[in-house]
């Protein structure tokens, strides 16, 4: 078993589709005909990412059992290098850390409120 896709709902699809498109690399593409508005935004020819939109402004509460972020592994240091400058020229705020013991670095960003994404990358030297 593998996973398969994350879905992203949110009242803003064209801010997170141009931060998946432009951020991630994604590539939006052929969607199936729903009743609502969307987008499915690929990697490696796979719909990874599904967007759905909302007519609700409000994120949802926050309650204890929830999925908190979805996250993208970048694989090298050119490629994480190249990350934080499009963030940077994108004004699209982010906060770093390091993982405990294994010195792995992180960014997490929130292209739109309710949406958390993280990337991770090997640390320094690894």
């Amino acid at each position: 078993m593998k996973l398969d896709h994350a879905t992203v709902v949110t009242p803003d699809l064209e801010t997170v589709k141009h931060f998946f498109c432009h951020i991630v690399g994604l590539t939006d593409g052929e969607r199936p005909p729903f009743r609502f508005d969307g987008h499915w935004l690929y990697q490696d020819g796979k719909p990874v990412i599904h967007l759905v939109k909302t007519n609700s402004n409000h994120p949802p509460a926050k309650i204890s059992s929830r999925i908190d972020h979805i996250a993208f592994r970048v694989e090298n240091e050119a490629e994480w290098n190249k990350l934080i400058i499009k963030l940077q020229a994108s004004n699209i705020a982010y906060q770093s850390s390091e993982v405990p013991a294994t010195g792995e670095r992180q960014l997490f960003v929130a292209p739109v409120p309710g949406v958390m994404i993280e990337f991770v990358t090997a640390g320094v030297g690894a």
